[in-house]
């Protein structure tokens, strides 16, 4: 692929997803107009967790018809995983996904989009963080994994 034609896409993705910051659900409930159009582009209804749905939303609207899933985990297959070797060499890209753990589920539980890497941290677009669509730093060492969906 064009490096540029890719760079392109990478920011139509991440445009998509700053046009949507400051959505918020209507009642804390995984509810309102927007949070539930994210929840239909994957299949589902209001009331679920939509942060992996967002995450696709702004996929599709950027004109690509995967990743297209509502289910956390199921956004960093092995294959678009980016190894440890890649992300200290700096391969992290904007549109890329990160994915945060939790111990207590035993499995990812939370996605988002890179936007950009500065140092040892990075600056996200990400649903379903505080019940809206927010933009965040967040501390390399505390992303379990990074997934590549654009090459």
């Amino acid at each position: 692929m064009n490096r540029y034609i890719g760079s392109d896409l990478r920011k139509r993705v991440i445009d998509s997803a700053l046009q949507e910051i400051g959505v918020r659900e209507a009642t804390g409930n995984n509810d309102g107009k927007r949070i539930e159009e994210y929840l239909a582009y994957t299949g589902l209804g209001k009331g679920y967790a939509w942060c992996a749905a967002f995450v696709s939303w702004c996929y599709g609207r950027a004109g690509r018809p995967l990743p297209r899933n509502a289910w956390s985990p199921a956004l960093f297959p092995k294959a678009r995983q980016y190894t440890a070797a890649q992300i200290a060499q700096g391969s992290i890209r904007q549109a890329d996904l990160f994915a945060i753990y939790s111990s207590r589920l035993g499995r990812i539980n939370h996605v988002g989009l890179v936007r950009q890497q500065k140092g040892n941290w990075i600056v996200t677009v990400e649903g379903n963080s505080a019940d809206k669509v927010l933009s965040k730093r967040r501390l390399l060492a505390t992303i379990y994994a990074f997934s590549n969906w654009l090459d």
